[in-house]
């Protein structure tokens, strides 16, 4: 397998994962509906640690635009690779977000908020206010890329940085997750939306287009920004 289709692969078990368990939460009729905020940003976390370990081997696992770019920019991955990669992160969560809808077909139909069926597939904020979400989509994404750092450069960590990992986004969901939904992964929230602007979901609204810059520019300032603080801060 070539880091491409790792790559591919690694974006589509985070996506399929990821907005399945949103889905199972926000969906009528749906078993786990109205299981809230622990499942989701719990779920998530899970989704990261899978996704992690079945590619990391392969791609190094990026799975995100924002970390592509944050390596990138602090010279720890080559700048000739990184359109391929983000190419392959957004095919892979389109492609995921594909299978949810198919999961859950009957579902989108008895659910009448179309609110909640765009959130299944993409990040919304709760109060809109585009510098405020900015800021907080830069925020999430900086503790991530500088959080991932610090994990892959622990030597006391061999084996275990996927679910680190993992345990690394839960805990932004938690702590930060509510005023955006943290995107924190432009290939996680535009992949999926763009899969769901064009799927045939059954009752669905428009797609939010208005919103959908924040959660692709925010988390690569944040991701360049968490980068190049580490280096500042560890030297390496």
């Amino acid at each position: 397998m070539s880091p491409f289709v790792g790559e591919i692969v690694g974006a589509m078990l985070l996506s399929l994962f990821g907005d399945a368990i949103v889905a199972n939460v926000l969906l009528n009729k749906s078993k786990g509906q109205n299981s809230g905020w622990i499942v989701i940003t719990t779920g998530w976390g899970l989704a990261v640690a899978m996704a992690v370990y079945a590619v990391g081997r392969i791609s190094g696992a990026h799975i995100n635009p924002a970390v592509t770019i944050g390596l990138a920019s602090i010279g720890k991955f080559p700048w000739a690779d990184v359109p391929l990669y983000i190419v392959g992160q957004f095919i892979g969560a389109f492609i995921g977000a594909t299978l949810v809808w198919l999961a859950y077909l009957p579902h989108w139909a008895e659910t009448e908020s179309q609110g909640l069926k765009l959130a299944v597939f993409s990040t919304g904020p709760a109060i809109r206010n585009y510098g405020a979400n900015l800021l907080t989509e830069i925020i999430g994404t900086f503790a991530l890329v500088f959080g991932v750092l610090y994990i892959i450069g622990n030597e006391l960590v061999a084996g275990l940085a996927p679910l680190l990992i993992g345990f690394l986004v839960w805990v932004i969901g938690l702590a930060l997750g509510g005023p955006t939904g943290y995107a924190i992964n432009p290939a996680r929230d535009l992949g999926p939306r763009i899969a769901h602007f064009v799927l045939p979901i059954a009752g669905k609204g428009d797609s939010d287009w208005a919103y959908s810059w924040v959660p692709v520019v925010g988390p690569i300032i944040g991701g360049v920004v968490g980068a190049l603080l580490f280096v500042l801060l560890f030297g390496a």
